[in-house]
């Protein structure tokens, strides 16, 4: 692969084993990119808001891509979705939806609600590091994407 550039990938992920099997097949892969982690929509709303425990800008960069799992507390991947693209300064961020959720019904309104892809996290570990690679791939190296703010 060329023209790799350095951006953020964000991870919305309640699961501890999900989120270390992403971030490791993301070094198997040498992909590059930052991960920052959040482990709810509301953790997620703050660090895109720059709120709470993310006030400091540097602990909180602007993601290039936020990768969202659906099914988190407090505030679920869904939520998160609306509150995000009806933002009118965080819309234009990509979002993945990487959930266990095949829910014609979760397909559905995720891109209703504006998600960019839905992805069915594998169950083995070879198929994640291929999709990780994918996704990471076609949003960071191959899209156009505005600059960041």
């Amino acid at each position: 692969m060329t023209d790799v550039k350095e951006a953020i990938i964000l991870m919305a992920e309640d699961d501890d084993d999900d989120y270390l099997l992403t971030r490791e097949a993301l070094q198997e892969g040498r992909i590059l990119n930052t991960l920052y982690r959040v482990k709810n929509g509301e953790e997620l709303m703050d660090y895109l808001l720059h709120r709470g425990n993310y006030r400091n800008l540097a602990d909180a960069p602007e993601p290039a891509i936020i990768l969202l799992d659906l099914n988190m507390p407090r505030m679920d991947g869904r939520e998160a979705l609306r509150e995000i693209k009806s933002n009118p300064l965080l819309r234009r961020i990509p979002i993945v939806i990487l959930t266990t959720s095949k829910s014609e019904e979760d397909i559905l309104q995720s891109y209703e609600l504006g998600v960019n892809s839905y992805i069915r996290k594998p169950v083995s570990y070879d198929r994640l590091l291929e999709i990780v690679n994918k996704v990471t791939e076609y949003w960071l190296q191959i899209v156009m994407l505005p600059a960041q703010r």
